[in-house]
């Protein structure tokens, strides 16, 4: 697997297995070009938040930099913190 930080929907669904969960979001670090993720190295790693009640993810002002209904859970994800575990 490649570099985690990269911004694609496979790096999302990783990272969700080890990112904490609180207050209904979870933490993500992508690489940042003018404040938003990217899906190619650069010199800043920046957080974001993805809500999986919404699909949507936000920046740390909390704007919507992203959505997609694969991760929301009105559409049918199951985020990690709600899966089975066995």
């Amino acid at each position: 697997m490649g570099d985690l930080y990269l911004f694609r929907d496979e790096n999302i669904l990783e990272q969700l297995k080890t990112a904490p969960f609180m207050l209904g979001y979870y933490t993500l670090k992508f690489y940042t070009e003018n404040g938003k993720p990217v899906n190619k190295i650069t010199g800043t790693l920046s957080e974001f938040y993805l809500y999986p009640s919404g699909g949507t993810l936000r920046d740390s002002s909390f704007n919507i930099v992203f959505y997609d209904s694969r991760f929301d859970t009105y559409r049918g994800f199951k985020p990690p913190h709600l899966s089975d575990t066995k």
